[in-house]
């Protein structure tokens, strides 16, 4: 039987006296003036925001905010594993796996707990209430760093089918985005009698098929974004999917070089219109950054992408995702497509586009993101029964 045992975040002062040594006694690069975010991270915005961590930021306080959602660790395939699980005040809630990417954590998802699990207090309908499971995954934050290779995509899903097992949900929905996505696939083929239907607001998809003929206008223009997009703003891939270690050295020691690291991917991904505090508050910036820092996460968490490369396991699946899948449009995101080449790959039950947002919808726009939630999962017919739970 697996073991639960309770967890709290509670990082040590030493910890943070070493942070705040480190933050100031920082090196700084020279920039070329008026250059902004062209060559990376803007030189001007990093000190300001690595002032504002120094001086002002409260890591305190956050730890408060995080620990009152019930959190545990559980040992699955010699990995520690950390998660959130909200149990929803409703009976018979459906179980919903909520699963991040990088550079993210559990926290991303925060602002849309409240809505998910107790959807009547926040303007929603009990019978759209779900037991939540928030898992950090393999290398990342509160479940990092990794002690052995071959934590690829499929792995983890089976991984956290166990856990779901452990809990006691014998079917379960799942979303993800980013590589949160990657995994509700993956948990959809290798698992397919246990998932009831997925979620997901990133797709890995192919391009058109023969028979498809000529792109459309909209199809054409995506590909065409997607050409510069991968020109200029996929180094961190290339990197983390090949010498990964060659970069963790910098992310463990050095707090700017992780806050560089970090902030740029945020800045580029997000649906700010040319100003990212617009969307994230410097206190959401820092406590996503924070959680990489206490558990010196951040060169493990790029592991990802070399095990997914080694794995074969980077572009889209061979197999077609037959789970029942919505999928949420939003507008920024990294990698888009239309329905019709989305479909060969999963079966789209339902396609919604969104007003605004980027790659992390939890974080941007928590709003739209829990109702069509709600709204795709309730739409879904003929799942499974679903059963209460433990842990």
């Amino acid at each position: 039987m697996m073991e639960f045992t309770p967890f709290s975040v509670k990082v040590s002062d030493e910890v943070l006296t070493d942070l705040d040594r480190r933050l100031a006694s920082t090196r700084w690069p020279d920039a070329i003036p008026g250059t902004g975010w062209t060559y990376g991270t803007d030189l001007g915005y990093l000190q300001e925001l690595i002032a504002y961590w120094k001086d002002q930021f409260d890591w305190r306080s956050f730890e408060v905010r995080f620990n009152k959602f019930p959190q545990f660790t559980t040992m699955i395939d010699g990995q520690r594993m950390h998660f959130i699980h909200v149990k929803s005040p409703v009976p018979d809630a459906k179980p919903l796996l909520l699963l991040h990417g990088w550079p993210s954590s559990p926290l991303e998802f925060l602002k849309v707990i409240g809505p998910l699990s107790n959807p009547a207090a926040h303007g929603g309908r009990d019978e759209d209430a779900f037991d939540l499971v928030i898992p950090s995954l393999p290398g990342f934050a509160f479940s990092g760093p990794t002690n052995d290779a071959g934590w690829h995509p499929g792995r983890i899903a089976d991984a956290f089918a166990e856990l779901m097992t452990g809990l006691g949900y014998d079917y379960f929905f799942a979303h993800g985005g980013d590589f949160g996505s990657v995994l509700a696939g993956q948990l959809a083929l290798r698992h397919p009698d246990r998932v009831s239907g997925l979620h997901v607001t990133f797709l890995v998809t192919g391009g058109l098929r023969p028979e498809d003929g000529d792109p459309t206008p909209e199809e054409a223009q995506l590909a065409d974004d997607q050409a510069v997009y991968n020109m200029v703003e996929t180094g961190y891939l290339a990197l983390q999917a090949s010498k990964p270690q060659t970069i963790a050295y910098s992310l463990v020691d050095s707090p700017v070089g992780l806050a560089a690291w970090i902030v740029e991917k945020l800045n580029t991904w997000t649906d700010n219109g040319g100003d990212l505090e617009t969307v994230l508050s410097k206190d959401e910036i820092l406590a996503n950054i924070m959680t990489y820092w206490v558990t010196a996460t951040g060169g493990s968490s790029g592991r990802l992408y070399f095990e997914t490369a080694v794995a074969g396991m980077m572009g889209p699946s061979a197999k077609r995702v037959e789970a029942p899948v919505a999928v949420a449009i939003f507008p920024h995101e990294l990698y888009r497509a239309t329905r019709r080449v989305a479909e060969h790959h999963y079966n789209v039950v339902r396609w919604t586009p969104q007003a605004k947002g980027g790659h992390f919808p939890a974080l941007e726009q928590p709003e739209f993101l829990a109702t069509d939630i709600r709204d795709s999962l309730r739409a879904m017919s003929g799942v499974p029964a679903v059963d209460g739970s433990a842990g």
